[in-house]
């Protein structure tokens, strides 16, 4: 899939949800092509936000736009379907979330859509050297999951240039 960069994706868990879809249309209408979906479980970061409903709803408010599902749970291979069923077009799950990530992205690939894999701010790169060739995506956290409104943690800088020299 060919995507023009820079890709803005902007998270729906700032949205009114009340009027989830209106939210959604002018994020379309401003020129975005993705929306980007915070899903946290209360174990692995602190904040419950929502789930595969909540996905769904999204892709049927913009049926056109990429869906980038970012687990933030505890064991993110047991919600694997639900959130393909719901109409994530990537799913994204941290490294310090999956004991076995090779298989995690298996999992999510054996889908037929992308995978993507996250690390948290403490978290060498290191770590995920071994996976990074069947990876779609890298995301790196620039403040600690779980909270929005977060300072920025300026070491992320050195985190993004160390991920390009992989």
């Amino acid at each position: 899939m060919d995507f023009q960069l820079p890709i803005l994706a902007p998270s729906i868990l700032a949205a009114d949800f009340s009027k989830l879809g209106s939210d959604i249309q002018d994020c379309i209408d401003g020129g975005v092509t993705w929306i980007h979906c915070d899903i946290m479980d209360g174990h692995f970061v602190p904040n419950i936000s929502y789930g595969p409903s909540i996905v769904k709803a999204a892709k049927k408010s913009a049926p056109d736009a990429f869906m980038d599902v970012h687990l933030m749970i505890e064991d993110p291979d047991k919600f694997v379907d639900d959130y393909v069923r719901a109409g994530a077009d990537l799913i994204s799950v941290h490294y310090e979330a999956c004991p076995h990530l090779h298989r995690s992205i298996q999992n999510i690939k054996k889908h037929g859509i992308m995978a993507g894999v996250v690390v948290n701010p403490a978290t060498s790169l290191y770590n995920i050297e071994p996976i990074l060739e069947y990876v779609d995506l890298v995301l790196i956290m620039s403040v600690n999951p779980g909270f929005g409104g977060q300072s920025f943690i300026e070491s992320s800088y050195d985190k993004l240039r160390e991920l390009a020299d992989l």
